[in-house]
């Protein structure tokens, strides 16, 4: 059932597999039945609403030249002035109002729910790393309305993930270690992120999808932003690789490597792409979270944290 439209039967739920028609296939209906990557079903409901939305068929492919062109402009003016304005403050509350005004119910969820999502697995590295939790320092972030966003909750989020590699690392090489498997894999901070949301609006205006209003919202994160912090929110979208490869190290398995899509940091990416990469990034940690769901109930289940059987059936030889 779509968050906007409240359907009430099959007829109007465009996921419905008795909608599926071999003459005219939907390809919306192809991905959300498909399973290549275990993303929370509502997540890849919202985030497929949005794909097939008017606005992100027309609004978002004739609003992005006029974007890039502004994009371009703010990027002449931070060489000028690095550091003003900077506004945070208006930014965070321009986002607030923003979503609020425009964003649909399914951006609004993808939105919240990333910063669940983002807790959650740094937690999960923190706990597992062989080191003491304590030289690790995060702050959790888990918003529940719209509201709560003006509340640094962009710019922390990618301090977050800053801070923790390079506390995790001095950390390591203090102790002269590397991340390893442990003993038992602490699943514990993993949950299925169903939280109490508030209800979001659906007025008229509350039509805009989730890549739409990224697109938007980046070149004036650029203006609004000193450069520095702009620098690091973008380089910050491709940290995606390392968080996999420290998730192998603790499984001991680079399986879910296999749905990491941004590229590796050490080759940096313009920031011109920063909205495309924001979406990747989403998807990535959606879809390493949702392996470690898999993982905990196999843990629970007392089945093998086996990759090459992730639906709970007999372990493989």
């Amino acid at each position: 059932m779509s968050l906007s439209d409240g359907a009430a039967d099959w007829k109007s739920d465009p996921f419905d597999p008795r909608r599926y028609d071999a003459r005219d296939p939907d390809p919306w209906l192809a991905l959300y039945l498909d399973h290549s990557l275990p993303i929370d079903p509502e997540a890849k409901r919202a985030l497929l609403m949005g794909a097939r939305s008017w606005s992100r068929r027309w609004l978002f492919p004739v609003s992005r030249p006029l974007v890039f062109l502004f994009f371009g402009l703010v990027k002449v003016l931070r060489a000028i002035s690095p550091r003003y304005p900077n506004l945070n403050g208006l930014l965070h509350k321009s986002i607030h109002r923003g979503l609020r005004t425009f964003g649909s119910p399914e951006c609004n969820t993808l939105i919240l729910r990333h910063f669940h999502v983002g807790t959650e697995l740094l937690a999960f590295m923190k706990a597992n790393a062989g080191i003491d939790p304590a030289l690790v320092t995060t702050i959790p972030l888990k918003p529940l309305t719209l509201k709560d966003l003006e509340d640094n909750v962009f710019l922390q989020h990618d301090l977050n993930v800053f801070n923790f590699i390079i506390e995790l690392n001095l950390a390591l090489r203090a102790a002269g270690k590397e991340i390893t498997p442990p003993d038992r894999v602490d699943f514990s901070m993993i949950s299925d992120i169903d939280p109490a949301f508030e209800r979001f609006p659906t007025g008229p205006l509350n039509r805009i999808d989730i890549q739409t209003a990224v697109e938007f919202y980046t070149p004036l994160y650029a203006l609004m932003l000193p450069r520095a912090d702009f620098m690091r929110a973008s380089h910050s979208l491709q940290l995606d690789e390392i968080v996999g490869i420290y998730i192998g190290r603790i499984l001991g398995t680079d399986y879910h490597m296999s749905f990491v899509k941004n590229g590796h940091p050490l080759v940096a990416l313009s920031t011109l792409q920063a909205g495309y990469r924001l979406m990747m990034h989403g998807l990535d940690c959606e879809a390493m979270h949702g392996w470690l769901r898999v993982l905990k109930a196999r843990q629970e289940a007392g089945l093998p944290l086996d990759p090459r059987d992730p639906t709970g059936g007999p372990e493989l030889s």
